[in-house]
């Protein structure tokens, strides 16, 4: 990856959110998982009930543990759905330790995706 820091690049994340989806400065990580699965939804600016959302932080976490081996996708299912099989199972991961994997995953799939500068 590039020769910036991990919070150098997280700090880059969280200018991308600013800007482009005018969040607060330092937004939390569900506020960047729903954005995550709403674009790979590809479902853009709409009203989502409860469920919705649920399943848009769903397919975010997915899609950003994919390329760490713990899932894989599967296929759309017929309303554009993103489906993924779980490959390996989690570990049991206290509430920092989440944090900081799903940070790490967020930078992946900036890397990825080609969206830092």
């Amino acid at each position: 990856m590039e020769n910036r820091s991990e919070s150098e690049l997280w700090e880059a994340v969280e200018s991308f959110f600013v800007e482009n989806f005018d969040t607060e400065k330092h937004p939390t990580i569900d506020t960047l998982l729903f954005l995550i699965g709403v674009q790979e939804l590809g479902s853009g600016q709409q009203k989502y009930t409860k469920d919705d959302k649920l399943n848009i932080l769903h397919i975010a976490v997915c899609r950003l543990l994919e390329p760490f081996g713990y899932y894989k996708f599967s296929h759309y299912d017929d309303d554009g759905y993103p489906h993924f099989d779980e490959v390996a199972q989690l570990p049991e991961l206290k509430p920092n330790e989440q944090q900081i994997l799903m940070k790490k995953a967020i930078i992946q799939y900036f890397h990825d995706e080609e969206l830092f500068n």
